[in-house]
């Protein structure tokens, strides 16, 4: 119960700090928008531990003896496997949903938001979650035992990916301040910022902020600099989205390919009438 309010209260609290900024009167919504953001926030409230519970549930029905095996650890060394185990997977799930087509349906509707704000964070297709690697594993870590360092190690996460997602900007402020430029300097080389995040939502590749095909990180962003898909600029893009992008109902960016357009529809059953013929 403590981490689910923790947890919500992160997620309020930013909502509440955009809502005093007043960028939820200036931002570009549609309906099709607020029925997206909604379902899909509720989708992965309901997926994530769904998935988590599950994962420690078949792993215990595999190995009765598994339960706490590594629960002997430091808590430093269980930080170490679920950053590794989680958050270093879930980069490269990002990066390969961002360069596999069939994946991409997966996560196109989080691209297709106008606009940044935690509203938005969990903004996807209902199977991107469901089939998200990392949470897997990290139901796995938590049934060998590091069930007690993952509450406060999701929290956290929480707190820096909403923070990198919302439109309050915090650290926007931090890089005017003379004094604190190498401490920004290392914090944007470790953590998701807003700026490093804002230019991977960014709508046109040819505003020199833009930077859709890197920047994948979601906690920690020393993945991108590790694996050379870093940029850092500082700014943020005047506009968000995809460029060129093909207006979806919001249905199916939900829940593709559960849901098709008329267009896939209707090639399907060609296909399906020629194969039959």
């Amino acid at each position: 119960m403590d981490t689910r309010f923790a947890i919500f209260a992160v997620y309020i609290g930013f909502m509440l700090a955009e809502l005093v900024a007043g960028h939820w009167r200036t931002r570009d919504i549609r309906r099709r928008d607020w029925l997206l953001d909604v379902f899909s926030t509720v989708g992965v409230a309901l997926t994530s531990p769904t998935v988590v519970v599950l994962s420690a549930t078949l792993l215990g029905v595999a190995a009765p003896r598994s339960e706490g095996a590594l629960a002997g650890l430091p808590w430093w060394a269980m930080v170490a496997l679920l950053l590794i185990g989680d958050d270093l997977i879930q980069y490269a799930w990002h990066r390969t949903s961002h360069n596999v087509p069939v994946l991409y349906n997966l996560h196109r509707a989080h691209h297709s938001a106008r606009y940044m704000s935690v509203q938005m964070m969990y903004r996807n297709n209902i199977f991107y979650y469901a089939l998200m690697p990392s949470l897997w594993i990290s139901g796995a870590l938590v049934h060998l035992g590091l069930g007690s360092v993952y509450v406060g190690y999701a929290v956290l996460k929480l707190c820096i990916i909403a923070g990198a997602h919302s439109s309050v900007r915090w650290d926007a402020m931090l890089y005017q301040v003379r004094a604190l430029r190498p401490l920004m300097w290392a914090v944007e080389r470790t953590v998701s910022t807003p700026s490093t995040h804002n230019m991977h939502h960014g709508r046109h590749a040819d505003d020199g902020i833009t930077f859709y095909k890197g920047n994948y990180g979601n906690m920690l962003f020393l993945w991108d600099v590790l694996f050379g898909t870093a940029r850092f600029t500082r700014k943020y893009p005047l506009s968000f989205g995809i460029e060129n992008l093909d207006d979806r109902p919001w249905q199916v960016e939900l829940m593709w390919p559960l849901v098709r357009t008329r267009s896939e529809s209707s090639a399907e059953t060609h296909q399906n009438a020629g194969v039959d013929a």
